[in-house]
């Protein structure tokens, strides 16, 4: 986990960042990152006051799109996924998959989007100078979603036209004809909770997207929040995909090596004035005891604490600022020490 990862962001000026798109998912491909400047205090007062604006502006914009490190779940993600892909290059059915599982904030969408990212560069790497390929889809599951819907996402990534009455078997051959044609390998189905195979149209959206499974040579890996613990695996339908994939359960980071080596790294992303480095190495046992070792609320709290200290003048993150900084509900819960019990021993 030595090296840093984007996350999905764009560029204020680009309307269209949404990743469940063909443009939004190759603005995320193509986005680079640069770190501004490091300045001290003096340097930045020696500046004029519309280049000091700038600087602060790019700062600022920076912290809102700071660098993941590559955890263990993220390399872990890309390992499995990346051998699924080689492993299911001549299947002609039956292919394996792979899903992530587990609590919301524990870094899910952030594995896929990153083995989605690994397996189209690869691909370009490849196939150099070629545009008609799309080397992946990304698609999130409606709330209550139909296996109508589940089409219709896959047809808005590839910029379709679906009219209000198209036919549904229509919309399906469509998809797969176009992703067949530009040699599809990856496709990323995100929210997967949002399926509910107790119901009739959750089985039907399980049902529309194994048999787009079964017609697309594509590699099929899920994200979803505690999917096994939903019924995602109960009956004939659960026991099919139980057959066909992997899991990889992710959960909060307990207080470790890696947990260190993460603050630590994420430290060396802030561009602040006076912050002195090492303070947030110092405090990686405040920060996991206050996140409950949520991922996505350590980012919260160093990210917000960053934009506080430009926007307040202080230039450095402190743990009065981080404890400034709202936790989400989820750390919240995590974050507070069990009461005892009435009349138990203390």
């Amino acid at each position: 986990m030595s090296s840093a990862l984007p996350i999905p962001s764009g560029q204020d000026d680009v309307p269209e960042r949404q990743l469940t798109t063909k443009d939004g998912w190759r603005q995320f491909i193509a986005q680079t990152s640069k770190m501004p400047k490091q300045l001290s205090r003096r340097q930045w007062r020696e500046l004029p006051r519309p280049e000091r604006e700038r600087h602060d502006e790019d700062r600022i914009d920076h912290h809102t799109r700071m660098l993941v490190v590559a955890t263990s779940i993220i390399d872990h993600t890309i390992i499995c996924g990346s051998r699924l892909v080689l492993l299911n290059r001549h299947a002609v059915s039956a292919r394996r998959g792979l899903i992530v599982s587990g609590l919301a904030g524990t870094g899910k969408t952030t594995a896929i989007t990153q083995l989605g990212l690994r397996h189209e560069l690869k691909d370009r790497a490849r196939h150099p100078g070629i545009t008609d390929r799309i080397p992946v889809v990304y698609i999130t599951v409606p709330p209550a979603a139909t296996a109508r819907m589940i089409a219709v996402e896959f047809a808005r990534f590839l910029g379709l036209p679906v009219r209000t009455r198209a036919n549904m078997t229509d919309i399906m051959e469509a998809v797969v004809g176009v992703l067949t044609d530009t040699r599809c390998g990856l496709v990323l189905v995100d929210e997967l909770h949002n399926i509910s195979l107790a119901t009739r149209s959750g089985a039907e959206v399980s049902d529309t997207l194994k048999y787009f499974s079964e017609r697309i040579p594509a590699t099929f890996v899920y994200a979803g929040i505690n999917v096994e613990e939903e019924g995602l695996f109960a009956g004939t339908r659960g026991g099919q995909m139980a057959g066909r994939f992997t899991l990889i359960p992710t959960s909060p980071f307990p207080y470790n090596t890696e947990w260190k080596r993460l603050v630590a790294q994420l430290e060396t992303n802030l561009c602040l004035l006076e912050h002195k480095p090492g303070t947030l190495t110092q405090l990686d046992r405040f920060l996991h005891t206050r996140t409950g070792g949520m991922i996505g609320s350590l980012l919260l709290q160093i990210r917000g604490a960053a934009l506080d200290a430009i926007l307040e003048g202080t230039e450095k993150v402190t743990r009065a600022g981080l404890e400034r900084v709202p936790l989400d509900h989820t750390a919240q819960q995590r974050s507070v020490p069990a009461r005892p019990k009435k009349g138990g021993r203390r």
